[in-house]
C-alpha cells in the first residue's frame, strides 16, 4: 500500500510537469502555423490528453473487462465538464466564441445522447440484454469523421489574428508536445494502476472503480492541462481540449476498441450515469449562453453537481 501511494504521487508529478510542457508546445505550434488555438485544443491537445483513456480501453477489452471501458468513458466525460471546467471557471471566468456555443457544444450534446441511445437500445436480433455492437461502433466512428471534417473546414476558414511571434520554433514546439505527452501518459499510467490497486484493496465495486478512480486518473491530463491553460490565459485551448476530449472519448476511445474486440454488454450502468452524461453537456451549453461566459458562480454549480453525482455513485 505504501509503495502504491508513493507511485501515485510520482504519477501526479509527471502529469503536472507534462501538462505544463504540453500546453506550451501546443500553443507555440498554433502560432507557428497561424492556426486558431481553438483548433489546436480540439485536436492535438484533446486527442493527446485522451491517450490514457484510449490505452485503458484497449487494455480492458483485451482482458474482457467491458465495464472498465464504459465506466472510463462515461466517468471521464462527466468529470471533464463538471469538475475540470468547474475548477477552471473558479480560477478565471471562461469566455466562449460564437462558433463554440452554436456548433461544438451542440455537437457534444448530440454525441453524448448518441451513446445513451446505443447503450439503451435492444438488439434487433431479439437479445434482451442491451449491448454496444460493432455496428454501433461504426456509427460512433462515422460521427467522429463528421467532426474531423468540421475541423478541417474550420482550419481552412480561420487563421489566428495574433501576429505575435511563437515563443519556440516549430521543431522545439513539436519536441515539447511529444515530451509533454510522454510525461502525461506515464503519469496517468502510474496514477490509474496504483489508484486502482488501492481501491481494490479497500473493496470497492468495479462500477465504482471505473466511474471514479479510473475515470479520474485518465482525466487528470485534461484537469492539469486545463488548469495550466486557464492560468496562462489560453482559454481557447482549454475549452477546445474538453470538447474535443469528450467527443474523442465517446467516438474513438469507446468506438475503436469495440470495433476491434467486438460487442460489449451495458447492463452494469444505470440511468443515473446516463442522465448525468447528457445533463452535464446541456448544463455547459446553458451556462455558455449567458454573456458567452462560464462564470465563477456557474463553476460552483458544476462542482456541486459533481459532488452530488459522485455521492450517489457510492450509494446507488
Amino acid at each position: 500500500m505504501i509503495l502504491n501511494i508513493l507511485l501515485l504521487i510520482l504519477g501526479f508529478i509527471f502529469l503536472i510537469k507534462g501538462a505544463d510542457i504540453f500546453v506550451d508546445g501546443s500553443s507555440s505550434t498554433a502560432q507557428n502555423f497561424k492556426v486558431p488555438k481553438m483548433l489546436i485544443g480540439l485536436t492535438i491537445v484533446a486527442f493527446g490528453t485522451s491517450a490514457p483513456e484510449f490505452a485503458v480501453s484497449m487494455s480492458a477489452l483485451a482482458h474482457h473487462n467491458s465495464d472498465m471501458v464504459l465506466g472510463n468513458v462515461i466517468g471521464s466525460c462527466i468529470l471533464n465538464i463538471l469538475l475540470i471546467l468547474g475548477v477552471a471557471a473558479l480560477i478565471k471566468p471562461i469566455k466562449l466564441k460564437d462558433s463554440t456555443i452554436k456548433k461544438e457544444l451542440p455537437l457534444t450534446i448530440l454525441i453524448s445522447a448518441l451513446l445513451v441511445v446505443l447503450m439503451l437500445d435492444v438488439s434487433l436480433a431479439g437479445d434482451p440484454i442491451n449491448r454496444i455492437t460493432r455496428l454501433d461502433s461504426i456509427v460512433m466512428l462515422l460521427f467522429f469523421t463528421v467532426f474531423i471534417y468540421y475541423l478541417v473546414t474550420l482550419a481552412k476558414s480561420k487563421k489566428d489574428k495574433e501576429d505575435e511571434k511563437a515563443p519556440f520554433g516549430l521543431g522545439k514546439s513539436i519536441i515539447f508536445i511529444i515530451l509533454g505527452l510522454a510525461c502525461i501518459i506515464i503519469g496517468s499510467d502510474l496514477v490509474v494502476n496504483n489508484a486502482s490497486s488501492i481501491a481494490k484493496t479497500l473493496g470497492l465495486s468495479e462500477r465504482v472503480i471505473s466511474l471514479t478512480i479510473v475515470a479520474f486518473g485518465t482525466s487528470l491530463p485534461e484537469l492539469v492541462t486545463t488548469i495550466v491553460s486557464s492560468k496562462k490565459g489560453e482559454q481557447d485551448l482549454l475549452v477546445g481540449n474538453i470538447i474535443g476530449s469528450n467527443i474523442f472519448n465517446i467516438c474513438v476511445v469507446l468506438g475503436l476498441p469495440i470495433l476491434i474486440y467486438g460487442t460489449i454488454p451495458t447492463g452494469a450502468f444505470n440511468n443515473l450515469d446516463l442522465i448525468m452524461l447528457v445533463a452535464s453537456a446541456i448544463m455547459l451549453l446553458v451556462f455558455s449562453k449567458t454573456n458567452k461566459t462560464i462564470t465563477k458562480s456557474n463553476g460552483i454549480i458544476m462542482l456541486v453537481a459533481f459532488a452530488i453525482y459522485y455521492t450517489l455513485v457510492f450509494i446507488v
